[in-house]
């Protein structure tokens, strides 16, 4: 299963890819066939990249992305639990808890590291999320390599817990921020998590 949208591509690119396969052939071996191959290798690439798996939610808060947990901190009414992406990982983004999508922003800009502190400040997307624990924020960040954030939904939006939200291109970073009185994290930095299936907090109250 791919990522939402991305079948007609591939398949279309997988077409082409058949052709020029085909002529490789009939010319033998050249700078066709070099080429023929480089491409297939990209487009296995692609197809690993935009893959989209079935995943059976995990009890309380489950984590909006695929990667390594990166920072799990308590800022004044509200837990930061931060997951690092990398090229591996599955890049389809899922909802935390079922609710509806308030609003959808975009802030900052620039590109920096997303493992860093200061990628705070990178171009990011934000979902706010009214659930049943509160307000419930799950915010985006680029990288110095993804640079594209795609959302699946849009604001009066309803998902399900381990729904999918959005995507980030190539990787990067995922942050879901959650009402400290409300949630309380399960997780420690380091620990590795699939999206909508591990669970990243449990629900309090």
């Amino acid at each position: 299963m791919f990522a939402p949208g991305a079948s007609r591509y591939l398949a279309a690119s997988a077409l082409a890819l058949v052709v020029l396969s085909f002529l490789a052939g009939l010319i033998g071996v050249g700078p066709l066939t070099v080429a023929v191959v480089v491409l297939w290798a990209f487009w296995v690439f692609f197809a690993v990249f935009l893959r989209d798996p079935r995943r059976t939610p995990g009890e309380g808060v489950v984590s909006a992305a695929d990667g390594r947990v990166r920072e799990v901190t308590c800022e004044g009414a509200r837990w930061r639990i931060s997951v690092f992406m990398n090229v591996t990982n599955v890049h389809v983004n899922r909802f935390p808890l079922d609710g509806e999508v308030e609003a959808i922003s975009t802030s900052g800009a620039g590109f920096r590291p997303a493992y860093r502190a200061d990628a705070r400040h990178n171009l990011q997307c934000s979902y706010t999320l009214a659930t049943s624990i509160g307000t419930v924020e799950v915010v985006q960040m680029t990288g110095i390599v993804a640079r594209r954030l795609v959302p699946f939904v849009d604001v009066g939006s309803r998902g399900a817990k381990g729904g999918r939200l959005g995507m980030i291109v190539l990787g990067s970073r995922v942050d879901v921020l959650l009402p400290a009185d409300r949630a309380a994290p399960t997780v420690r930095v380091g620990d590795r998590v699939r999206a909508g299936a591990s669970t990243i907090a449990r629900v309090m109250g």
